[in-house]
């Protein structure tokens, strides 16, 4: 790579960081304009233009034979390259047209599923998968909850900077109350310890950390499922207690699927889709919802009515009435 490449990552690294975006976000934006980079000879960016992001879009595609998603964020990648960090709004980005996803119905459990999925797990996995199905939580929304997004009193969960940096509220089920009670005050002990051993700040988003510099040790920021040993801060170098990784429930989740022998390609996203379609099923108004789930287009929550217990589009075979 040229010489000036290390300092145009530096450059993505420090946008990235003032704009207040997540690691994940960083490491993925930063291997994708690496790898564009490389592609093209190690020519820097503004000598190129929409041929190389076009050739290198379909290289993915063809040779790569990347997934329709893996390809827009390959695309987003670069389009933040080029207007966030290089200062270029060019036309041609706008008419770079995003691989079309295709449409494919969500993988759905029954209540009898579900429930036999739970009862393979214990502990903290069991809670957290509970979440999952019980308020409809993305995997990264629940491990990611801090103590101040549980309300016991009105028994809601609110969700922060979900999928399109939005916030919204969700219900606590009743079955979750207890086992988050012990789940807290677990995590309470454990922010103690650190406090005496002369830790207990947390990451905190945005700027926050410098509008309020107490804040990261306050109990209210931590977070309700903290891993179990304190880990180095890569941006900063700080050691300090991060929430858990969210690996570990997608393995129990896996594990608990297989054990409960269920023929279905489910995953922690399948019990957020189990939690709308079981909440049509019981007669829960669309709208509500598609507020529960987040989504910003009901067309979006809608497609859980073609995945009913009632035959394809929910529909009374003609063939059923004789």
């Amino acid at each position: 790579m040229d010489a000036q490449s290390p300092r145009l990552l530096d450059a993505v690294r420090a946008r990235i960081r003032r704009l207040g975006l997540s690691i994940r976000t960083e490491k993925t934006y930063v291997d994708w304009i690496r790898r564009f980079i490389l592609a093209n000879g190690k020519r820097h960016p503004r000598e190129m233009g929409a041929p190389e992001v076009e050739w290198f879009l379909t290289e993915l595609a063809i040779k790569g034979q990347v997934a329709a998603a893996t390809q827009n964020q390959a695309l987003s990648a670069l389009l933040f390259l080029y207007r966030e960090v290089l200062g270029l709004e060019l036309p041609w980005m706008d008419n770079i047209r995003r691989a079309k996803r295709p449409e494919r119905l969500p993988v759905v459990l029954t209540v009898e599923e579900v429930t036999r999925v739970l009862d393979q797990m214990n502990g903290t996995p069991h809670l957290m998968a509970s979440l999952l199905y019980g308020a409809g939580l993305r995997l990264m929304e629940c491990v990611r909850l801090r103590v101040q997004d549980i309300d016991f009193r009105r028994r809601e969960i609110t969700v922060r900077h979900g999928k399109g940096g939005k916030d919204r509220r969700t219900v606590m089920p009743a079955a979750t109350v207890e086992p988050l009670q012990r789940q807290l005050a677990e995590a309470k002990a454990l922010h103690d310890r650190d406090l005496k051993a002369g830790f207990g700040a947390v990451w905190l988003p945005g700027a926050l950390e410098r509008k309020y510099p107490n804040a990261a040790t306050e109990w209210v920021w931590q977070y309700v499922f903290p891993a179990r040993t304190r880990s180095v801060d890569p941006r900063l170098g700080i050691e300090r207690r991060h929430h858990v990784d969210e690996k570990s429930l997608q393995r129990a989740v896996r594990v608990a699927v297989k054990a409960a022998r269920i023929s279905k390609p489910a995953t922690c996203h399948t019990l957020r889709h189990s939690f709308a379609t079981h909440l049509l099923e019981s007669g829960s108004d669309i709208r509500t919802i598609q507020e529960l789930l987040g989504h910003s287009d009901v067309s979006t929550t809608m497609i859980y009515t073609h995945v009913l217990n009632r035959g394809g589009a929910g529909v009374l075979s003609p063939l059923d009435r004789r």
